[in-house]
């Protein structure tokens, strides 16, 4: 899984420009995704891929599109010391794994391959052999990301249809 690395305050019209939301379907988004920032960026990431980022990840508009976006690209996750609120609900709740180390998110470097292990919160960049601790995501949260998002769970669980 390799590292896409990218600064602080790295906001969701950067993430998703604005002009792409008229068609909101995961596969669009995916092909805009980062676009601004990155123009190389959907044409090579590859499922499983991870970002590392900066503080304040997401910050900017509330809409679901960024971390769908993100998801539909096919990242595995986005490490950062901190992520907007409003962009760590909406990640957990369509099920894209978001992991607080800001240990990790300094060290690492764009082109590292990393590894997580979302249960134990452990972070590992195979390309350093460094390994760093991270908070796992209490079992209600898992559940939810196992679940590919809150909607699912729900279903899963008999709540939703």
């Amino acid at each position: 899984m390799k590292v896409y690395k990218y600064g602080a305050n790295v906001d969701t019209d950067v993430i998703i420009p604005a002009r792409h939301l008229n068609d909101p379907s995961p596969a669009a988004l995916a092909s805009h995704c980062m676009e601004d920032i990155d123009a190389d960026f959907s044409s090579t990431v590859e499922a499983g891929d991870i970002i590392v980022a900066g503080p304040n990840f997401g910050c900017g508009s509330s809409r679901e599109h960024a971390p769908l976006a993100i998801k539909s690209c096919g990242i595995k996750c986005v490490i950062a010391p901190s992520f907007a609120r409003i962009f760590y609900r909406n990640s957990i709740n369509i099920g894209l794994p978001i992991v607080e180390c800001a240990q990790a998110a300094e060290e690492i470097q764009a082109g590292d391959q990393v590894e997580v292990d979302f249960s134990a919160g452990l972070i590992t960049d195979v390309t350093t052999g460094k390994t760093y601790q991270a908070a796992p995501f209490p079992e209600f949260i898992d559940r939810i990301i196992q679940s590919g998002g809150l909607l699912n769970s729900l279903k899963a669980r008999g709540v939703a249809k």
